[in-house]
């Protein structure tokens, strides 16, 4: 992710994983996003790379790291900074 940007998402289901969790520290836990908000968070993150936001977001979801309900997303796993 070199400035920030995620060029492509990896083919290798560990190296995925790993950034995933990097990409779902964006997201505060306890927080409820609406759908539009979850996108430009992605939308910004993937720009001018290879990946959509939406595919992303399904990962995140797919992956335990974003729980989703009636066009609401939350945190729902990933590492959690402790300061």
């Amino acid at each position: 992710m070199p400035d920030g940007v995620l060029l492509r998402l990896p083919s290798k289901f560990e190296k995925r994983a790993v950034l995933l969790e990097v990409v779902a520290e964006r997201f505060e836990p306890g927080r409820r996003y609406p759908e539009r908000e979850v996108d430009a968070v992605l939308a910004e993150l993937t720009g001018a790379g290879e990946s959509d936001h939406v595919t992303v977001r399904r990962y995140l979801v797919d992956h335990g790291l974003l729980g989703r309900e009636h066009g609401e997303y939350w945190r729902t796993g990933g590492w959690v900074s402790g300061t």
